[in-house]
């Protein structure tokens, strides 16, 4: 669980209460820090000030969102009323939360946001490749293998059609977003941090280069 919340008070207060709920609990008090946060590791829900010092709440959600990252969000403000609310809803946020908030409602509503993601995202398997969008899980063979957001994202649109080739333009929309005006090149560079842990360790080869069209997820089984 990831807290992006810049009343420090607030933000250890609804850690130390969430830790006790079981949750494992990361906080940073700058928007800018939450997303590179949310970027790098796969936490199973976001709590997101939208009041931010660097980017605030609205732009570090629609940031992730259009970058293919649906980690489940709710969002917190002191403000009210219905604009906000939607504009919360309408950056890709799931949930929405006014402070002053019940510490029992904060948690019921993440673990509903939970459940909502668990029961409705297929699991994949290709071969000995087990990839669970829900729990945000990658494993090889029974292994664990750790993936940052972007590269489960990647494996994840390969995975969602195995043995299809997927062009580097649909990739670069799915999972970077079709705003994304950067380098078309990063297709490679995460295709090749993809194989460097859920190929070379295993001496196996499923992520296949389509010369001169993309690439496609094989099974190894």
């Amino acid at each position: 669980m990831l807290v992006v919340e810049d009343e420090e008070a607030l933000a250890d207060a609804v850690a130390v209460g969430l830790r006790a709920e079981g949750f494992d609990v990361d906080v940073v008090h700058d928007g800018n820090d939450g997303l590179w946060r949310a970027r790098e590791f796969p936490y199973g829900a976001i709590v997101l000030d939208i009041l931010l010092p660097g980017a605030n709440g609205y732009q570090v959600c629609r940031t992730l969102r259009s970058e293919g990252n649906w980690t489940p969000i709710l969002m917190l403000t002191a403000k009210s009323g219905e604009w906000d609310e939607t504009e919360a809803l309408d950056t890709g946020a799931d949930d929405f939360l006014t402070k002053p908030f019940s510490f029992p409602v904060l948690v019921a509503r993440l673990r509903a946001l939970q459940r909502r993601l668990h029961g409705g995202a297929p699991v994949h398997e290709i071969g000995s490749l087990r990839l669970d969008p829900s729990g945000r899980t990658c494993s090889r063979r029974g292994k664990p293998v750790a993936l940052t957001p972007r590269e489960f994202a990647l494996l994840e649109a390969l995975a969602r059609k195995p043995s299809t080739v997927r062009r580097k333009t649909e990739l670069l929309d799915e999972v970077w977003g079709a705003d994304y005006r950067g380098d078309g090149n990063v297709v490679e560079v995460y295709v090749r941090y993809l194989r460097n842990k859920i190929d070379a360790p295993f001496a196996i080869h499923t992520i296949e280069t389509v010369r001169g069209v993309g690439y496609r997820l094989v099974p190894d089984e």
